[in-house]
C-alpha cells in the first residue's frame, strides 16, 4: 500500500510539473507531449517509455486497490462490534475519507482518460488525435475540454480530493515503515502537505484560467 502510494504521488507530482507547460502556449505543451512519445528513441521504440509507465501505473493501481481492500477488511475484523469514537481532527477526517476518495479518484481517472487521451467525452469532431506526421494537439484538446464549465469543475474538484488523499496517505508511509522519530515524521508530513498544495495549485488553476480566458 505504501509503496504503490509513493509511486502514485511521484507520478501526480511529475504530471503536474508537465502540465505547467500549458502556460508556455501550444508549442510548449504539444512539444512536451511529443517528447513523451519520443524519449529514448531510437534505442527505445516510439512511445516505449510512455507505455512502460502506463503498465507500471496500471499494475500499481491493481496492487493499491487490492491492498486497500485487504486492510479495510482486516480493520473491520479487528474492531469487531466495537466502534472507535469519532473525532473531528483533520487527520481523522482525512482517514475516514480515504476509501470514498479513492473511489472518486478512480472514477475521475476513467473520465480523464476517455476525455483527453481517447477522446470519447469531447463533442464529436472537437478532439484531435495525433496526426500521421507525429503532430500532437494536446493544447487544443485541453482548452476544448476545460472550456466546458462542468468539466472544469470536475477536474478542479478532483484535484482537491487527490490532494486530501496525498496528504493523509503520505503521512502514513513512515508509520507503515515503522519510523517513529518525531522530527523526521514532522518533516515528512510537511513535505506531504506541500506536495498536496502544489498539486491543487498547479493543476486546479489550469481549468480556472481556461474559464477566465487566460489560457485559450
Amino acid at each position: 500500500m505504501a509503496l504503490t502510494g509513493v509511486i502514485f504521488v511521484a507520478f501526480v507530482l511529475v504530471h503536474m510539473i508537465g502540465n505547467l507547460k500549458v502556460y508556455g502556449g501550444a508549442e510548449s505543451l504539444d512539444g512536451y507531449a511529443r517528447w513523451l512519445r519520443e524519449v529514448g528513441y531510437p534505442l527505445i521504440p516510439h512511445s516505449g517509455v510512455l507505455w512502460t509507465l502506463r503498465i507500471v501505473l496500471l499494475t500499481s493501481l491493481i496492487a493499491h486497490v487490492g491492498a486497500s481492500l485487504v486492510l479495510w477488511r482486516r480493520g473491520r475484523q479487528a474492531r469487531g462490534r466495537f466502534r472507535r469514537r469519532r473525532t473531528m481532527t483533520p487527520t481523522a477526517w482525512a482517514a475516514r475519507t480515504m476509501l470514498l476518495g479513492g473511489l472518486l479518484i478512480g472514477a475521475f481517472v476513467v473520465v480523464h482518460l476517455l476525455d483527453l487521451t481517447i477522446g470519447q467525452v469531447l463533442a464529436p469532431g472537437n478532439h484531435r488525435h495525433p496526426d500521421p506526421d507525429g503532430t500532437i494537439h494536446a493544447y487544443h484538446n485541453l482548452v476544448a475540454s476545460f472550456s466546458r464549465p462542468w468539466m472544469a469543475a470536475i477536474y478542479a474538484g478532483s484535484m482537491l480530493v487527490i490532494a486530501v488523499h496525498i496528504w493523509h496517505g503520505w503521512r502514513t508511509v513512515l508509520q507503515d515503515a515503522g519510523v517513529t522519530g518525531r522530527r523526521l515524521r514532522a518533516v515528512w508530513a510537511t513535505l506531504g502537505a506541500l506536495i498536496a498544495v502544489a498539486v491543487v495549485l498547479g493543476n486546479a488553476l489550469i481549468p480556472v484560467f481556461v474559464q477566465l480566458g487566460v489560457i485559450a
